[in-house]
This record gives structure tokens, sequence and C-alpha cells, in this order.
């Protein structure tokens, strides 16, 4: 696979759509179902999704999406998953010039006497809440919740009552800066969930390779 020919695929952002949709499921995904969640006819979600196939970023299977067997279950239908060769693609295009932005304002601040640890925090969540507030789309609060994430290119991931974030958009700073990004990534998502005016959904740290450091999960109801 072509890094530069890839990316360039993602140029049109239907296709951006539909590989963020396959990315965020491990089970794979129809074509039907992609045409129905990004809202356009069949025939177009599977002419995007096999280019997305020929420049490797997606890849393909059969099974059954009835989830039944034996006869009567119908013919295999093809299923798109993400590739392994996409995580060599570098896809989220706004991460950097978001934290640049969280840095940018907080190195002002603390210029003025502002502790830096403090402002990076609140810079941080002031970002995430910017992004909760604008966010149009409609659902649940995990629903919305990825929507914005996907958006900033965390890949968010539904399962059971979470999120997990599959990619963090600011994985070179964070190699070198665990902690640092860390505690942004985490300020940032819950500011995006006080800024969807999310009350049972929660951002934790909970880190693990070749992921985000960051979970979104409902909340306990301690009553």
């Amino acid at each position: 696979m072509d890094d530069f020919s890839a990316i360039g695929a993602l140029s049109d952002p239907l296709r951006r759509r539909l590989y963020a949709l396959v990315a965020g499921r491990d089970d794979g995904v129809g074509r039907e179902e992609a045409a129905r969640e990004v809202g356009v006819p069949v025939h177009t979600a599977r002419f995007h999704l096999d280019k997305l196939v020929e420049e490797g970023l997606l890849s393909v299977d059969h099974r059954r999406l009835s989830g039944r067997s034996g006869p009567g279950a119908g013919r295999p239908a093809k299923v798109y998953r993400r590739s392994d060769a996409a995580v060599a693609v570098s896809l989220p295009q706004r991460g950097y010039d978001l934290v640049g932005r969280v840095f940018a304002a907080a190195v002002e601040r603390s210029l003025g006497g502002a502790p830096l640890v403090e402002t990076l925090a609140e810079e941080a969540g002031a970002a995430g809440r910017r992004d909760g507030t604008a966010y149009a789309g409609k659902g649940g609060e995990l629903e919305r919740s990825a929507g914005v994430l996907a958006e900033r290119g965390y890949e968010p991931s539904r399962t059971d009552d979470a999120l997990v974030l599959r990619n963090c958009p600011f994985d070179a700073l964070a190699r070198e800066h665990t902690a640092l990004v860390c505690g942004i990534n985490r300020d940032y998502v819950e500011g995006v969930l006080d800024g969807l005016g999310c009350d049972h959904t929660c951002a934790r740290l909970d880190p693990a390779p070749d992921r985000c450091c960051v979970r979104v999960e409902a909340s306990v109801d301690p009553g």
C-alpha cells in the first residue's frame, strides 16, 4: 500500500466517514448497514468501500449477517473491516492542531503567572467543551460522544456501556511525554462530555498498548 495514495483516497469526505464507521467496528460492516449509517444509496456505499479496499485501507471477508446458519439462512454477505496495513497511515488530520492550540494558550497564560499544569488542563477542557457544544449529532450520550471523538481521530469503538478509543491523535507526543499527553486527552474528553451535556457518562484513564489512554463509560449511579 502506498501511504500517499491511501491518504489521497480519504480526501473524499464520504470515504472518510465510511472508513471511520468500519474502523470503529471489530465485527465488520456490511454494505447495507454502511449505506444506512452514512445516509447514501447502497450502490454509492459499495463503490466507495471497494475503493478503500483497492487502496489497502479496508479488507473484505464474507459471513451471514442474519446470524443464522443452515438451509434458509441466505448467502454470506460481503463484510468490510479495517485492514492491518491501515494503521501505518496518518489519518487524524486535526490532532496536532488541537494539541498545539492547547499548549499555545496554556503557555501564553503561564507567561502571565498562571500555573502551567493547571492552565493545560483548563485549556484542554475548554477545547473539548467547544467541540461538544458545536456537535449537532443525535443519539444517546455514548453515541454523541463517539461522534465528536471520531471527528478528532480517536476512532471510538463501542464496547457494552463504554467507548474504547482505538487511536491517540497525539501519538508522537504521547510516546515521549506520556503522562502529560494522557492528562490532556482526559481533560479534553471530559470537556467534550461536558459540552454535550452528558450527565451519565464519564472519562477515565485506562492506558493500554496501541490505543488511547482514555476510556469513556457510563457513570455508575451511587444511589
